[in-house]
């Protein structure tokens, strides 16, 4: 072999080798299966929405158009679901952010216990709905033998049948009671993330604690605020387990949203096509509120920025 060919041999050996990039080919299955499993049953519903099926009457079905939507509008009743549904959502969002912040700001301080605190803490996220549901409906409201009552006997007072009185105040609190870890972890991650050395300077220069809060932490955190908020929001306008397993919608529909009147047209009274309609305008009631919630950050982050 002469050496020039030894030479061309070798420059081939050690030659750098291109950099292999993700193969961008890959992402083809995953975009059709994400279609599969959400915008085709999302396109059937549409479909169904415009027409007359109901299983009581399978051999019945027609072309209706839009009476599926106007429908819902003709009757009193889908307009108390409707603020019921958006009073639900907006309730526990509050409630959960007050309590997450208060829960946060306290495990974000250094104290005996406070790992196991955490863990205590966290736990009734992780607890299946319907599990929460049975424990608050048998175990803490119940009229004859729940701790509730209990509690109330201890100071002279009647027992309560709060599931009757207070139905909505009842789902608020056990919705709620699941929901504040949820927002507690997300504010927690922020506050660890706010170095102490800013914290130490603002007290140096004499802010207070309470100008410490809103002028150093909330500002920190406005970025973890805007996502556990919007996406308290999403999975709120959707509940329907614990209004299922505690009140069944009821007294009446005290206690009934949008989620759960699907459920009744759907499997109580058979009526395929006018919760299909239901589901569209839960997905625009839904689409609605989020674009609402970002108009306002986006607005907000205008001002700050002009």
């Amino acid at each position: 072999m002469t050496i020039a060919s030894e030479q061309s041999v070798l420059a081939q050996e050690i030659k750098p080798q291109k950099k292999r990039h993700p193969r961008t080919h890959l992402s083809a299955p995953t975009i059709t299966f994400l279609v599969i499993i959400t915008q085709i049953p999302f396109v059937l519903t549409i479909y169904y929405s415009f027409l007359n099926w109901n299983l009581l009457r399978p051999g019945n079905i027609r072309w209706v158009w839009f009476r599926n939507y106007i429908r819902p509008f003709l009757d009193a009743d889908f307009y108390q679901i409707l603020w019921q549904t958006v009073y639900l959502t907006l309730s526990v969002v509050v409630i959960t952010f007050v309590f997450g912040m208060l829960l946060a700001i306290l495990l974000n301080r250094p104290f005996p216990g406070r790992g196991l605190a955490r863990t205590l803490l966290i736990s009734p996220f992780l607890v299946m709905p319907v599990v929460t549901s049975v424990l608050w409906k048998n175990v803490l409201l119940n009229p004859v033998f729940g701790l509730a009552g209990y509690v109330l006997g201890l100071v002279g007072l009647p027992s309560i049948d709060w599931l009757a009185h207070y139905p909505m105040a009842s789902i608020i609190a056990i919705v709620s009671w699941q929901w504040i870890p949820f927002v507690m972890l997300i504010l927690l991650a922020g506050l660890q993330s706010l170095p102490d050395s800013t914290l130490e300077a603002a007290r140096i220069d004499g802010a207070g604690g309470v100008a410490l809060f809103w002028y150093i932490v909330v500002p920190h955190l406005k970025r973890f605020i805007e996502i556990a908020l919007l996406l308290e929001i999403i999975f709120i306008l959707n509940i329907f387990g614990q209004i299922f397993v505690v009140t069944s919608g009821g007294p009446g529909i005290a206690t009934t949203n949008l989620p759960f009147e699907i459920y009744k047209e759907a499997f109580l009274r058979w009526n395929i096509s006018a919760a299909s309609a239901l589901g569209v305008l839960a997905v625009v009631l839904a689409n609605i509120v989020v674009l609402m919630f970002m108009r306002i950050i986006q607005q907000e982050k205008t001002e700050v920025s002009a």
